[in-house]
C-alpha cells in the first residue's frame, strides 16, 4: 500500500510524485479546505474568540475524496508550503481527516527538486502549532476587523463596502501622500552650467560655491543673472583634482518585496502576476533533458540568508562563464530586517539548480515565467560575483570668484555588472566619465547657462513604491503584498492610472471616517506592532487569544464611540459621471 502525501496544487503533486516514485501517491487539496463561514462572523467572541471552521463550498467531494484516499493508504504526509498560510492548510486536512497534529506526518520543501524532496521527506515533523495559531490569529483579527466595521460604514458611507485592518492602512499610505502633493509648495532654484572643452571633448560642470566656500543656489533669475554677468570674461582652471577608487557591491538575492518591486520595474509586472509566475516556477515545470522540476526556492520569504552549497554552485558557473576574478572572493552576508528566527527560516529567492541557465530554460519555456526566471537567476548569480571597481575623479574649476565642480567615473572592473545591475525608480542626472584632466589645466568655455528649476514633490505610490513602504513600515508580510494591492483596487477604494496608484472618492471618504473614527486601525506603527505581535505568538512567546483579546477590547470600544460621535450623520461620496447616457433622462449615468 502507497503512503498518500497531500500538497495544494495538481503541479506541485506532479512535480513531488516524479521524485517520490510508486511508493507514494501524491493528490492535490487545491488550497484551503477550510475556513471561516462567509455569511456570518463565525467566531465566538464570548468563548475565547474560537472560530467556527467550515468546509469551504464545492470542495465537500474533494474532502470525501481525501478522507477515503486517506483512509485506504499507508500513513499520510501533509506537505503544504512552509509558512503560516501552508501550516494552516496542513492544520486542517489533519483535522479533517483525523490525523494526530502530534505525531510526525509534516514535511516542508524549501525547494522543489529531487534533493530538496528528498531533504524535507527524511525530516518528518509534528504540525507546529505556534505557526499555525499566528495564521489563526491573524484571520481571526481580520474577519473580526472586516464583520464589524463594514456594517458601520454600510449605515455611515455606502452599502456593500469592506474595511480590512492592513487594506485600510494601504488605503492610507496612497492618500497621505496625494495630500503631501497637493499641499507642496515648490521652491524656485536655478542651476548654473558650464560646459567645458578639454581638447577634443567637453563636459559639463555645475557652479558650488563662491571663491570663500559658501554653497551658492540662485533663488531666482535676477541671481543668475548676476552671476553670469560676474563670470564675463573668466578663465576656466582647473584648481584641485581628486582621485580614488570606489566598489559598487551587487544587490542580494531577492526576497518576495525586492522580487515584486523589480519585476515592475523592470517587466511591468503587478505584484499579482509576479507571483503567480513565482508560483509556477516553484512548483515545477517541464524542461527538456531534467523534466517536471521547481526552478526556484520558495517565493514568499523575507530572509536574505544562501545556503554554503548554493553560493560553491554559483562560483563554479561563474568561474567557468566569465573567470576567476569575476568570483566575490569572501561569503557574502546581508543583515535580515525580521526580527525572529521563524522568518528566516528560508532562504532567499534563488534558482534551485544554479547551474541551469536562463538560455537553457528558454527552450522549453516562455512568458512571464521565462522572463521571471531570468531576472532571479541573473540577481542571485551577481549577488555571488566580484564588485565593480570604479576609478573616480572629481574636479573643482576656479572661475573668477566662483568655483565649479564636476565629477565622473570610469570602469576600471565591471565584476557583477557585466551580468546584472538593479533597476531604479530614480530619475537624478547620472555621473558620466570627464576627459583626461590636469591641475593647472586651461579650459575652454562652451556654454553658460542658467536653468529655471523648481522642487519636486514625492511622486504618487506605484505597486512597486507601495510595497516598499509597506515592507519598510513593518506593513503586512511576505504573503500579504499582493493581496492588499488588488483588495484595494477591486474594492474601488483605489485605482490605477497607467502605474501611478491613487485614491478614488470612495476611498477618499472611507479613509476620512477611519482617521476621524478609528484613528488606531490606520495608524502605520500600531498595524506595524501588530504583525509584530503575530511574530510573537509564531515564536511560541505569546497566546494567541490574549493577543486578540488585548486588540478587540480597545476596538469594541473605538466601535461603540464612533456609532455616538456619527449618530444621525452620513458622510456623501461625490459620484463620478462616465460616458453611458441614461436612456429615459438623457444625462449621464454615474
Amino acid at each position: 500500500m502507497a503512503k498518500l502525501v497531500i500538497v495544494e496544487s495538481p503541479a506541485k503533486a506532479k512535480t513531488i510524485g516524479k521524485y517520490l516514485g510508486d511508493d507514494y501517491e501524491v493528490t492535490a487539496s487545491m488550497g484551503h479546505i477550510r475556513d471561516l463561514p462567509a455569511s456570518q462572523l463565525g467566531i465566538d467572541v464570548e468563548h475565547g474568540y474560537t472560530p467556527q471552521y467550515i468546509s469551504i463550498k464545492g470542495k465537500e467531494k474533494l474532502i470525501k475524496e481525501l478522507k477515503s484516499k486517506a483512509k485506504h493508504a499507508d500513513g499520510v504526509l501533509l506537505a503544504t508550503d512552509p509558512d503560516r498560510e501552508g501550516e494552516a492548510i496542513s492544520w486542517h486536512l489533519a483535522n479533517i481527516l483525523g490525523l494526530d497534529p502530534h505525531e510526525p506526518n509534516r514535511v516542508t520543501f524549501d525547494e522543489i527538486t529531487k534533493k530538496g524532496v528528498k531533504e524535507g521527506m527524511a525530516h518528518p515533523r509534528a504540525i507546529d502549532e505556534d505557526l499555525f495559531n499566528a495564521q489563526q490569529a491573524r484571520r481571526v483579527l481580520d474577519r473580526l476587523v472586516g464583520y464589524k466595521l463594514s456594517p458601520f460604514l454600510w449605515r455611515k458611507v455606502r452599502r456593500g463596502l469592506s474595511a480590512g485592518r492592513v487594506q485600510s492602512v494601504a488605503v492610507r499610505l496612497i492618500d497621505d501622500r496625494e495630500k503631501e502633493i497637493e499641499n507642496f509648495k515648490p521652491d524656485e532654484y536655478w542651476n548654473v552650467d558650464a560646459t567645458l572643452g578639454a581638447g577634443h571633448k567637453s563636459f559639463v560642470a555645475r557652479l558650488a560655491t563662491d571663491a570663500n566656500g559658501k554653497k551658492l543656489l540662485p533663488k531666482s533669475e535676477a541671481e543668475a543673472r548676476a552671476i553670469e554677468k560676474g563670470l564675463e570674461g573668466a578663465s576656466y582652471v582647473v584648481s584641485e583634482l581628486k582621485r580614488g577608487k570606489r566598489a559598487k557591491q551587487p544587490t542580494p538575492a531577492f526576497i518576495t518585496s525586492t522580487l515584486q518591486q523589480e519585476a515592475s520595474r523592470r517587466l511591468g509586472f503587478t505584484a499579482t502576476r509576479t507571483m503567480r509566475a513565482a508560483q509556477t516556477l516553484y512548483e515545477g515545470v517541464d524542461i527538456a533533458g531534467h523534466g517536471m522540476m521547481g526552478l526556484i526556492t520558495y517565493m514568499r520569504t523575507d530572509s536574505l540568508r544562501i545556503s554554503d552549497e548554493a553560493v560553491a554552485a554559483a562560483k563554479e558557473y561563474i568561474a567557468g562563464a566569465y573567470g576567476e576574478a569575476y568570483i566575490c572572493p569572501y561569503k557574502r552576508t546581508w543583515k535580515t530586517k525580521s526580527a525572529t528566527a521563524a522568518q528566516d527560516a528560508h532562504e532567499a529567492i534563488r534558482p534551485s539548480v544554479p547551474s541551469l541557465t536562463p538560455d537553457e530554460v528558454d527552450k522549453s519555456i516562455s512568458g512571464d515565467t521565462a522572463k521571471l526566471y531570468r531576472m532571479i537567476w541573473s540577481r542571485f548569480m551577481a549577488s555571488q560575483m566580484a564588485d565593480c571597481i570604479q576609478d573616480t575623479v572629481s574636479a573643482s574649476i576656479t572661475a573668477g570668484d566662483y568655483l565649479f565642480r564636476a565629477s565622473g567615473f570610469r570602469v576600471a572592473f565591471d565584476g557583477f555588472t557585466a551580468l546584472y545591475e538593479e533597476s531604479t525608480d530614480d530619475t537624478k542626472k547620472k555621473e558620466t566619465a570627464l576627459p583626461p584632466l590636469e591641475e593647472g589645466q586651461k579650459l575652454a568655455l562652451k556654454k553658460l547657462t542658467a536653468d529655471q528649476k523648481f522642487t519636486q514633490p514625492p511622486p504618487l505610490y506605484t505597486e512597486a513604491t507601495l510595497i516598499h513602504a509597506l515592507e519598510e513600515n513593518g506593513i503586512g508580510r511576505p504573503s500579504t503584498y499582493a493581496p492588499i494591492i488588488t483588495t484595494i483596487v477591486d474594492r474601488g477604494y483605489v485605482e490605477k492610472d497607467q502605474k501611478k496608484l491613487k485614491t478614488t472618492p470612495l476611498g477618499q471618504a472611507v479613509n476620512t471616517v477611519m482617521m476621524e473614527q478609528f484613528p488606531n486601525i490606520v495608524d502605520v506603527k500600531f498595524s506595524a506592532d501588530m504583525e509584530k505581535k503575530l511574530d510573537v505568538v509564531e515564536a511560541g512567546q505569546a497566546d494567541w487569544v490574549k493577543t486578540i483579546d488585548d486588540f478587540y477590547q480597545g476596538f469594541s470600544k473605538s466601535l461603540e464611540q464612533a456609532e455616538k460621535n456619527m449618530e444621525g450623520k452620513r458622510i456623501k461620496v461625490e459620484d463620478i459621471p462616465t460616458d453611458e447616457i441614461c436612456e429615459k433622462c438623457g444625462r449621464p449615468m454615474v
